[in-house]
């Protein structure tokens, strides 16, 4: 599985991005899907996750009501809409995919449970 991410840049305090995330080949609508953040001398941190369906998703609680996952199994591609944001989301994002969670509820949340990650996009949000 290749990952691709896309839709990084430079916005301003309160604005928005979004993030995509296109996969290569055919079991993409069995893997959990995710996001993660890394801000420089940071450890890459868990963001959002939304399970094989697209049904569920879970987020951490600093983007929790200003991001929103999501997903088109049709098109192979995973979303990040990022809204209000500050300039501590400043960071470079990756997205991943989990194997082995296709039927169920389950949300991986740590870098452990992801078998294949994108090359990252850089956002930066100015003050």
């Amino acid at each position: 599985v290749q990952l691709q991410a896309s839709g990084g840049g430079l916005v301003q305090a309160g604005g928005s991005l979004r993030l995509s995330c296109a996969a290569s080949g055919r079991t993409f609508s069995s893997y959990a899907m995710g996001w993660f953040r890394q801000a420089p001398g940071k450890e890459r941190e868990f963001v959002a996750t939304i399970t094989w369906s697209g049904g569920s998703t879970y987020y951490a609680d600093s983007v929790k009501g200003r991001f929103t996952i999501s997903r088109d199994n049709a098109k192979n591609t995973v979303y990040l809409q990022m809204n209000s944001l500050k300039p501590e989301d400043t960071a470079v994002y990756y997205c991943a995919a989990a194997v082995g969670y296709s039927g169920t509820y389950y949300y991986p949340k740590t870098i452990y449970e992801y078998d294949y990650w994108g090359q990252g996009t850089q956002v930066t949000v100015s003050s």
